[in-house]
């Protein structure tokens, strides 16, 4: 039994000295070389060697045709290692230090990616998914042309969806609090910032809703006016109707 552990560790310990060896010493490539090797590491999915090779070339060759390739791949490695706030630096850095190179139109796709990814729940801090608009819309802005530029513009709208739905979310819950001020606060900034978004007819409702209960009627009669213009085909239409009719009908009566 015990040779057998003997033997079963020997064997273990040559499979981890085989695996060692397969790093390849490159200190003898030339630049091009050592990137080709790194690229491919990279296409093998074997980030994290990669990684040590973009680095090295990048830090050894500044001035080399070749370091913009690397800086790009160095980017993308660290993308694909989920490392993204490290990834958006080096994708800024390359747009930054290297603006002519090749690579810039998708850094700044891919630099906006990176704030994607970090875009958390609506119910968190949303820094990260106003980050991820503005770059995405700075690369719509400087390369119109690009075919990257309709999914920029889907992507804008699934953030910008979440930004409304995390001011939906604040104003119900300031609601259910019986903070209501601070409820129509969140349902008209929504409104007003995100109206083309599918949660703004909810948020104008439940406006109208809570102006209504806090006899607010002039005001709540107004909103439901706006929401019967913008809103003509809304599934809510119906019942914001009915509710301008009940104001409606108070008013009448004030009148008389």
């Amino acid at each position: 039994m015990k040779n057998i552990t003997q033997f079963t560790i020997l064997f273990l310990f040559a499979i981890f000295l085989a695996g060692c060896s397969s790093t390849i010493d490159t200190s003898n490539y030339t630049a091009q070389q050592k990137f080709d090797y790194a690229k491919k590491l990279y296409n093998e999915e074997d980030y994290f060697e990669a990684l040590q090779e973009f680095n090295a070339i990048v830090l050894e060759y500044p001035g080399s045709a070749i370091v913009d390739d690397a800086s790009y791949y160095l980017a993308m490695t660290r993308f694909q290692r989920g490392e993204y706030i490290l990834a958006a630096f080096e994708f800024s850095k390359l747009i930054k230090n290297m603006p002519a190179s090749e690579f810039v139109p998708t850094s700044q796709f891919m630099l906006a990616e990176c704030y994607y990814e970090l875009s958390p729940n609506y119910t968190l801090e949303q820094k990260y998914t106003k980050k991820a608009i503005e770059e995405f819309q700075a690369f719509i802005d400087f390369f119109p042309s690009n075919k990257k530029v309709k999914e920029a513009e889907t992507k804008i709208t699934q953030l910008t969806d979440k930004l409304a739905r995390k001011e939906l979310h604040s104003a119900k819950i300031y609601n259910d609090l019986g903070y209501y001020d601070a409820a129509l606060y969140y349902y008209t900034n929504l409104i007003e910032i995100y109206h083309e978004t599918k949660y703004a007819p909810q948020a104008m409702y439940n406006k109208i809703s809570l102006l209504t209960e806090r006899d607010r009627n002039k005001e709540a009669l107004a909103e439901a006016n706006k929401f019967i213009s913008r809103y003509p085909q809304n599934s809510l239409v119906q019942q914001v109707k009915k509710i301008k009719a009940t104001l409606d009908d108070k008013f009448s009566n004030i009148d008389k």
